[in-house]
C-alpha cells in the first residue's frame, strides 16, 4: 500500500549514518554551484515531488508537458514538469537558472535559506502554500505511550528530509530539547535498508522512527492499529503521533527566485492561480468520486500513476486516491490566511521563525536569511475571475456531541490513554472558580498553540475533584447503617470492613460502584451519592470555566479557537492522584484540571473543502 507517499528516497544517498549533533552546513552538502540566469521561458521548467498536492499541478498542466485546453494552457503558460525528489539537485538547478522554482516543505526550504539567500538574485520568495500533510507519522514501540516518553530515546530520521520540522514540533509539544533524544540519521526516506522504517524494524535499540504512510502501515498495520509481528509488522509498534492530527506541522510550498519573481510577475501569478483553480477542481472531483463515482477523477489518478510509475502507485483506487487523501489542500482562502492574516499561528511568519530557528540551531545555516512572503495581487481579476471558492466557509471542525460521547466511552473502557498524544495538568485551590490569565497565562498560551498546531485533534479539558468529602460521608453513612465497621486508630491508620469483608478505601472504582448502587443511601445527614454527584458537577463547571478563560485569552491575542475542538468534561472523584488523602496538601493534588490532546475517530469530525 502506497497511500500518502512522500518519496524523497535517494535524496541524500551519499550520507552515512550520523548521530545527533552531526548535521552539516547545507552549502557544503550542495557543493560548488555557479549562479546562472533563468533564460528558458517556453517551456518553463517546474519541479514536482511525489506527493498528493502535486497531482493538482499535473491536472492543471494536463501532464508533464502543457496540454492544449488545460488550465495552464488557457492561461497562456507552457510548462515542463520535472522530478524534484532529489532536493539537493533541485537547489543546484535553481541556483544555476535551470528553473526559477523550488518545491518542498517550508522547513526543507529553510535548510537551504542561507545558501539561496547569499545572492539577491536567488533569494527565495514563497509564492504559495499548496497543502498541509495528513500522511506523515512517528511510529514508536509499545513502551512509549505519549510524546513525553521520547525523552532519552533513540529516534530514526532521514537527514534533511520532510520530517525534521515535524520532529521539532513533537519535541516542542513534549517540552523536550533535541539534546534530550538520540538521533540516528538515515540516508533515505523509504525503500532501502537505510530508511528509518527498516532501521526501526531491524534494530530494537531504535525506539521510534518518522515515516510516510506506506511504511507506517507496514510497521503497525494501520493508523489506529498496533503491530502484531505478523505480516511484516513489528510487535507492539503503534503510531505515536501523526500529521493526521498534527495537521499544521508540514506545509508544502513553492518558492521562486527573486530576480524571476520581479521580472516575470505575470507568469508567477498565472502559475499560482492555475494551481489554485486545479485544487478547486480536484476537491470537487474527489467528492463526486467518493459519493457516486467520477471518470474525470479516475483519469487524473491514472495520469498520476503514469507519471510516478506503478512501483510507486500500484493501484488507482487505493494508492493514487490515498495519495490525494493524505494531503489537505489550503486553496485560495488558505493562502490569504497564510500570507496576510495577522497573528496567524500557522502563517508565514510563524513558519519562517520555526524554519530559521531549526536551520541555524542545527548547523545547516550560520546566519538567518529570511524568505520573502508572496506579494501577489490576490484580489486581482486573475484570481477572483478564475476561482470560485474565494470566500471563507469556516465551520465547526468537530461534532461536539460525538466527541464527548467518544471521550466518555474511551474513559469508561480504560482506553483513553491509547488515544492520548500528550497531557498536562494545572492545579487549583479549594472552592476556586475563577482561572485568570495572571495565574495561568503560560498554560493558556500552551493550550492555544497546541489547539492550532494539532488542528485535527481534540483538546479535552477534564476537571477532577478530591474524594475526601465523599469518603467521609460514605464512612458516616455506612457506620450509621451498621454495614461498615472500623478498627485501629487515626495515627496508626484505620481499617474498614463492609458487611464483614475488608474494604479498601483506596479502591476508588469499587467505592464509586457501591455508592452508585445505593449501598450507602438512606442516612439523613450523610449522603455520599449526593456528594459524589456534586463533585462531578463542580469538576465540569471548573473545566468549562477553564475553557472559557482560554478562549477569552486567545481572543485577546487575536487568535480564534474553535470551541468544538476544546471540550470540557467532568471526571469528579473517579481518577484521583491520591485515592485517600491524609492531609490538605495531598487533597490539593487531586484538585486539578487535566488537558489531553486526543486522537478521535474520523466520524467525529466535520469535513471541509480546505484547511486554513
Amino acid at each position: 500500500m502506497k497511500d500518502g507517499i512522500r518519496f524523497f528516497a535517494g535524496v541524500f544517498a551519499f550520507f552515512a549514518v550520523f548521530w545527533a549533533g552531526a548535521e552539516e552546513n547545507f552549502q557544503s552538502i550542495v557543493g560548488p554551484v555557479k549562479i546562472g540566469e533563468v533564460t528558458q521561458l517556453s517551456p518553463l521548467t517546474v519541479p514536482y515531488i511525489t506527493w498528493g498536492g502535486d497531482v493538482a499541478t499535473f491536472y492543471a498542466n494536463g501532464g508533464l508537458t502543457t496540454r492544449k485546453d488545460s488550465i495552464y494552457s488557457k492561461l497562456g503558460l507552457n510548462l515542463k514538469l520535472m522530478p524534484g525528489d532529489n532536493f539537493v539537485q533541485q537547489v543546484r538547478n535553481y541556483m544555476e537558472g535551470k528553473t526559477p522554482f523550488l518545491r518542498g516543505t517550508f522547513h526543507m526550504i529553510g535548510l537551504a535559506s542561507e545558501l539561496i539567500g547569499n545572492d539577491p538574485r536567488t533569494k527565495g520568495v514563497v509564492i504559495m502554500q499548496m497543502t498541509w500533510s495528513a500522511g506523515d507519522h512517528c511510529v514508536a514501540r509499545k513502551e512509549i505511550k505519549t510524546v513525553k516518553d521520547l525523552k532519552g530515546k533513540t529516534v530514526a530520521l532521514q537527514k534533511c528530509g520532510p520530517h525534521i520540522g515535524m520532529l521539532d514540533d513533537v519535541l516542542k509539544t513534549a517540552g523536550l530539547g533535541w539534546n534530550e533524544i538520540k538521533i540516528v540519521w538515515a540516508d533515505d526516506l523509504t525503500g532501502s535498508a537505510k530508511s528509518p522504517a527498516e532501521m526501526f524494524r531491524k534494530n530494537s535499540s531504535v525506539d521510534a522512527c518518522f515515516v510516510i504512510s506506506p511504511d507506517m502501515i507496514g510497521l503497525t498495520g494501520g493508523l489506529q492499529n498496533t503491530g502484531s509481528g505478523a505480516e511484516g509488522t513489528v510487535a507492539g509498534a503503534r503510531v505515536l503521533v501523526s500529521t493526521a492530527e498534527l495537521s499544521r506541522s508540514i506545509a508544502d510550498v513553492y518558492v521562486c527566485r527573486k530576480d524571476f519573481y520581479d521580472s516575470h510577475r505575470e507568469i508567477v501569478s498565472k502559475f499560482v492561480a492555475g494551481y489554485l483553480k486545479a485544487c478547486e477542481d480536484v476537491v470537487d472531483m474527489k467528492k463526486q468520486y467518493e459519493s457516486k463515482g467520477s471518470q474525470a477523477y479516475i483519469d487524473m489518478l491514472k495520469m498520476a500513476q503514469d507519471i510516478y510509475g506503478k512501483d510507486t502507485i500500484p493501484t488507482l483506487e487505493e494508492d493514487a486516491h490515498g495519495l490525494i487523501c493524505d494531503c489537505t489542500f489550503v486553496g485560495y482562502p488558505g493562502n490569504l490566511a497564510f500570507f496576510n492574516q495577522k497573528d496567524n499561528l500557522h502563517g508565514f511568519e510563524s513558519f519562517q521563525k520555526s524554519a530559521l530557528d531549526l536551520a541555524t540551531g542545527h548547523g545547516y545555516a550560520k546566519i538567518r536569511c529570511g524568505l520573502i512572503p508572496s506579494s501577489l495581487e490576490w484580489n486581482s481579476s486573475l484570481f477572483t475571475g478564475l476561482l470560485t471558492k474565494t470566500q471563507s466557509d469556516k465551520k465547526d471542525r468537530f461534532r461536539a456531541e460525538a466527541v464527548i460521547d467518544e471521550i466518555e466511552s474511551l474513559s469508561s473502557g480504560g482506553k483513553l490513554d491509547d488515544r492520548t498524544i500528550y497531557s498536562f495538568t494545572i492545579n487549583f485551590k479549594p472552592n476556586q472558580s475563577d482561572f485568570t490569565a495572571v495565574e495561568y497565562g503560560a498554560d493558556f498560551q500552551k493550550v492555544m498553540e497546541l489547539a492550532d498546531k494539532y488542528g485535527n485533534a481534540v483538546i479535552a479539558i477534564r476537571g477532577h475533584a478530591d474524594p475526601t468529602k465523599t469518603l467521609v460521608d460514605l464512612i458516616n453513612a455506612g457506620m450509621k447503617k451498621g454495614i461498615l465497621s472500623r478498627t485501629g486508630s487515626k495515627s496508626a491508620g484505620y481499617k474498614y470492613s463492609l458487611n464483614g469483608k475488608p474494604l479498601d478505601m483506596s479502591d476508588t472504582k469499587k467505592v464509586c460502584e457501591m455508592i452508585e448502587k445505593g449501598d450507602f443511601d438512606g442516612v439523613t445527614d450523610a449522603n455520599p451519592r449526593e456528594v459524589m454527584q456534586a463533585a462531578l458537577n463542580l469538576s465540569r463547571k471548573r473545566a468549562e470555566s477553564v475553557r472559557n478563560s482560554i478562549i477569552e485569552y486567545s481572543a485577546g491575542k487575536g487568535v480564534e479557537i474553535d470551541k468544538t475542538q476544546v471540550q470540557p468534561l467532568g471526571v469528579g472523584i473517579r481518577e484521583p492522584f491520591i485515592a485517600k488523602p491524609s492531609n490538605m496538601a495531598e487533597a490539593e493534588q487531586n484538585m486539578r484540571v487535566e488537558f489531553r490532546i486526543l486522537r478521535v475517530a474520523a466520524e467525529a469530525m466535520q469535513q471541509s473543502d480546505f484547511d486554513y
